[in-house]
């Protein structure tokens, strides 16, 4: 058979990973500047997890390349800014650290700052590595201003990513997305028709007994994985012996009096709780192990931790943390939670359908599938899920807490060799290494070690060359610098309103 463009693109299922994969899809032009036809599948008698409000830096990007109005954005998602997480008693109850997006600090000379402040801190000094952190330092003053374009600004150090409702987000990228072309489809699948030839999915059948062929299938109905798992047959890797958590509770909240700009994770006696600001209302969630906690008494742990009254019922979302052996197999690539599950710790799911789409746009197949396209799309994600989960575990593993059996469970469990690599590595030098340069910075892991207590025994020996004085001026130019700088940017909320054009209430 002779290998032509694909045209017929069908997503199956909508929600986040649908629309998100729908619409960079639909924008897409193959050979001779034809679009696709992009085609969407949901059913409305199937619910969506919608539980992932908070991201990574990476989103402004996605939103961008499409060209989304980023007021209309905010507007329209009830989105606030995220400066990065903090972390309470996660390394012992009544411990916090702060997992600020950005660096720490210009370098001095050849030595990066994160080393200079190694070299710096006497024995007995008790100042943090996070007070030059321009992200931490902001987000403790509850302020917000987008980052200075000028490399040369203290301003431009540090980064952001949003929290938004995932339902609403949905809602606004299906807005673009049908705008551009996509076809919205309302049914559940009943069948999938395969070739007989080569295994191919060629179409769905509706319940209505609609018809509906493509060329490459996008799955993206969630944890079903309705075309990569019932269907294809491609296994599941269980990942629950070093992520044992395995249900959450959602609930939302009421506003608080201070909109924050940062997401908080606050460990728990078998698991960890998250709070995420939103314009209107609090995003709240207990993520738990149900081997040592019953679902009930989580239940009843989230709600004697929120902080403002609860808008609703606590919702269950049952998961199994872990991928698929293959999230491209065939003429099939799946998104989203199709793909696999990594709990919401670090705000990576989102993450995940924008890397997703965007290799799919990258290793874009004709009608033959080479099968070096699909290998190559599935190593470059099995490498992303497992530095995320490395990243993940990290949290659990470093622990100093020992209250509940869960926390002990953590300290003691095995860990993978590559992040059993990472953590030698730090604690004897101060050197990070990076599996997946697409995933987590250095300075991301820098906050994750330091946070939790592995400071490292040794430091850069480029930096003993620096003058003692030479340091010391630096040291106090750079917190003052950070100081200052966040004294000078505006209160989170009337940063939203500005934008908005509402009075600040």
């Amino acid at each position: 058979m002779t290998a032509g463009p694909v045209r017929k693109v069908v997503v199956i299922g909508g929600g986040t990973a649908g629309w998100m994969a729908a619409l960079p899809l639909a924008k897409l032009r193959t050979v001779g500047g034809a679009g696709l036809e992009v085609t969407l599948v949901e059913s409305a008698e199937i619910g969506t997890i919608g539980v992932g409000e908070a991201t990574l830096p990476p989103i402004r990007a996605y939103n961008a390349t499409l060209g989304l109005d980023p007021v209309e954005f905010l507007r329209k998602t009830r989105a606030t800014f995220k400066l990065g997480i903090e972390f309470c008693d996660w390394r012992r109850p009544g411990h916090r650290f702060f997992h600020g997006f950005g660096d720490f600090g210009p370098p001095l000379g050849q030595v990066d700052a994160f080393s200079c402040w190694l070299r710096h801190r006497a024995p007995d000094d008790t100042s943090s590595y996070e007070d030059w952190s321009m992200a931490t330092e902001v987000a403790r003053r509850n302020r917000f201003a987008p980052p200075d374009s000028d490399p040369r600004s203290p301003l431009g150090a540090y980064s952001y990513a949003f929290h938004f409702d995932a339902g609403l987000y949905a809602a606004f990228l299906r807005e673009q997305a049908e705008q551009a072309g996509v076809t919205r489809v309302e049914g559940t699948v009943t069948e999938v028709a395969l070739r007989p030839a080569d295994g191919f999915v060629s179409a769905v059948t509706l319940s209505d007994g609609r018809r509906i062929e493509g060329d490459l299938f996008v799955d993206c109905s969630g944890q079903r994985a309705l075309l990569i798992g019932q269907t294809l047959r491609v296994g599941y890797e269980d990942w629950s012996a070093q992520l044992p958590c395995n249900g959450a509770w959602a609930v939302p909240s009421e506003s608080a009096a201070q909109l924050t700009p940062f997401t908080r994770s606050t460990a728990r006696s078998a698991g960890w709780q998250w709070r995420i600001p939103l314009q209107h209302r609090i995003g709240n969630g207990m993520v738990f192990a149900s081997d040592f906690i019953g679902k009930e008494a989580a239940r009843e742990e989230l709600l004697q931790g929120l902080d403002t009254p609860a808008l609703a019922d606590p919702r269950l979302i049952n998961f199994t943390t872990g991928r698929r052996h293959r999230v491209w197999e065939r003429n099939v690539v799946a998104i989203g939670l199709s793909s696999g599950f990594l709990e919401p710790l670090e705000s990576t799911a989102i993450q995940l359908i924008i890397d997703g789409v965007g290799r799919l746009i990258e290793l874009f197949p004709d009608t033959s599938f080479a099968p070096a396209l699909a290998a190559e799309y599935n190593r470059r994600m099995h490498r992303q899920y497992e530095s995320i989960r490395d990243f993940i575990v990290l949290h659990y593993k470093l622990t100093q807490r020992d209250d509940t059996p869960f926390w002990r469970h953590c300290a003691a469990m095995p860990i993978p060799d590559t992040l059993a690599h990472q953590i030698d590595l730090f604690r004897s030098s101060g050197r990070v290494a990076i599996y997946d340069p697409e995933s987590f910075r250095e300075s991301s892991w820098i906050s994750l070690f330091m946070g939790l207590g592995a400071v490292p025994a040794h430091h850069d020996p480029q930096a003993d060359a620096l003058p003692p004085n030479v340091l010391a001026e630096y040291a106090r130019r750079v917190r003052a610098t950070v100081v200052a700088s966040a004294d000078s940017l505006p209160e989170h909320a009337a940063y939203i309103h500005r934008q908005l054009g509402t009075p600040a209430t």
